[in-house]
């Protein structure tokens, strides 16, 4: 297959030959690159209409810029900020593949906001595309976990003619550095890229200094800080760009838009990111916004005397966390607040007689621990111990009672919020800082509201929501208020004891005079 005249050879000279003669037409090339309306493509005849601007655009700024080989020309810089479900993956696929086939010795790296979207969503779309490519003869994709990467057959004569899959880890920034392609084009995709650091986004700059340079970059505008943020401010003139509102693209599911809208309504930040294709008012892609954290700080509220008295355990996992003990009474998660904090232990023995001293002291309602781990054997021994009437286990990843939620996490952090906009909670760093590091995803399978994982957040060098986890516990579900014995009525809250059928004393709640 080897030949004289690189970089192709005389078995896929015409198909090769056709695709670089749309070097300067990317639109062309697509149409010309798949079979559309045929076989996985039936019922489709090419890109949604912001897709074909996108395509014809970039095809005039590659013309205008006249690359001759040898005279660097003016890096190619486009974005897309969007809502849900446009087809941006689809994009960076036709784009990875147009470049590589129109290009020979061109130079390319993707990245992605985690390594899980690079691995389960970027990488797999260029998969689903490579297989119906009219070329995919002329590449090799290179599968492997970590070395995702699709290159020129032609390896001998043009070792460098590849685009390889990076994760965007800060440690990872050496990966990106000293990628140049004087003769032909270096390039950049970034998928999701608020989540990319920023740190990234400097080595690729510094990629863009010679030949036919360009940079893509896709995503939901989760942040209103860092460098995807600024192709909308201060980088502006840098950048051709769209904001694309999902209602107004023919692919998207209509239905489950409007129901972001009905549910969180159009001024949410959900609905602003994950509809309208614009940034959150919250700093972040936070879960729960700083300004109704900081005011629920302090707070001074009343509590009401049948209020239930409930206790949310968060056990610790492994080294580093901490094991917590919450308690919130109605609105009042400031008076008892944070009863407990341990660093990680495997003594669930000491940690459940904790817990069954803080039920005696307090006459707790309901304890919610986390069942997770090795937080089942903390419910063992306290329903061991006779606590079985009061402590609940509680999975994190179980269904969520409220389909706007992805799981039991997700919902209990979303009642949290609520509460929150008139709650109390203690002055204390550690709790304000974990509610406010919290961001969500929208999961794509269930269309719910997903929380980002404990373990990703430590990834990102940010601790472990525990006590904010041990304070969501306690509204794992919904408990009734107390009951006081009919006719008694009065302003005290007290509770007696009796003895119950197994021997152990139980708290009976009233109200006295």
């Amino acid at each position: 297959m080897a030949t004289k005249d690189p970089p192709l050879v005389p078995e896929h000279g015409d198909i090769a030959a056709d695709l670089i003669g749309f070097a300067n037409d990317p639109l062309m090339w697509l149409k010309y690159s798949f079979e559309w309306g045929t076989g996985s493509l039936a019922g489709f005849h090419g890109p949604d209409d912001w897709a074909a601007e996108f395509l014809e655009v970039l095809g005039d700024t590659i013309t205008a810029n006249a690359f001759n080989g040898v005279t660097p020309c003016n890096p190619v810089r486009m974005a897309v900020g969007s809502g849900h479900g446009i087809g941006k993956s689809a994009l960076v696929a036709w784009l990875i593949l147009f470049i590589m086939s129109t290009r020979p010795d061109c130079r390319g790296t993707v990245t992605a906001s985690t390594s899980t979207q690079l691995e389960t969503r970027t990488f797999p779309e260029l998969q689903k595309w490579y297989t119906r490519f009219i070329g995919k003869d002329l590449f090799r994709l290179t599968t492997g976990r970590g070395s995702m990467k699709i290159s020129s057959i032609f390896k001998e004569i043009h070792p460098d003619w590849f685009c390889s899959f990076q994760t965007c880890a800060k440690e990872n920034s050496e990966a990106f550095q000293g990628q140049h392609a004087a003769n032909s084009t270096s390039f950049f995709i970034n998928d999701e890229s608020s989540g990319v650091p920023d740190e990234i986004w400097v080595p690729q700059r510094g990629g863009l200094t010679d030949g036919e340079p360009m940079h893509f970059a896709f995503g939901n505008r989760t942040k209103n800080t860092g460098e995807f943020h600024q192709i909308w401010g201060d980088q502006a003139e840098r950048w051709v760009k769209w904001t694309i509102d999902s209602r107004d693209v023919k692919i998207t599911n209509k239905q489950f838009l409007q129901e972001l809208i009905d549910d969180y309504g159009m001024e949410s930040d959900i609905v602003r990111v994950r509809v309208l294709g614009l940034p959150p008012t919250a700093a972040t892609n936070q879960f729960i916004s700083s300004l109704r954290i900081s005011e629920a700080v302090g707070r001074s509220v009343e509590v009401g005397l049948d209020e239930p008295l409930i206790l949310g355990v968060d056990v610790a996992r492994h080294g580093g966390d901490h094991s917590v003990v919450y308690a919130r009474k109605g609105r009042d998660g400031r008076t008892h607040g944070i009863l407990f904090k341990e660093a990680f232990t495997d003594n669930l023995t000491h940690f459940a007689e904790q817990i069954a001293g803080f039920i005696g002291e307090l006459g707790a309602d309901r304890v919610f621990v986390d069942g997770g781990g090795v937080g089942g054997g903390v419910v063992d021994h306290l329903h061991a111990s006779g606590f079985r009437d009061v402590v609940r286990e509680v999975n994190f990843g179980s269904k969520s009672p409220d389909r706007k939620y992805h799981n039991r996490r997700a919902y209990m952090w979303g009642m949290l919020r609520d509460w929150l906009a008139g709650g109390s909670i203690p002055d204390d760093s550690r709790i304000i800082s974990e509610l406010t590091a919290q961001e969500y995803t929208i999961n794509v399978k269930s269309r719910a509201t997903q929380l980002v994982a404990k373990e990703h957040m430590k990834a990102m060098g940010l601790e472990s929501p525990d006590f904010a986890d041990a304070l969501a516990l306690t509204f794992a579900e919904v408990v009734a208020p107390v009951v006081a014995e009919a006719g008694v009525i009065g302003w005290g809250h007290q509770r007696v004891y009796e003895q119950n059928e197994r021997g152990r004393e139980k708290f009976i709640p009233l109200i006295v005079r």
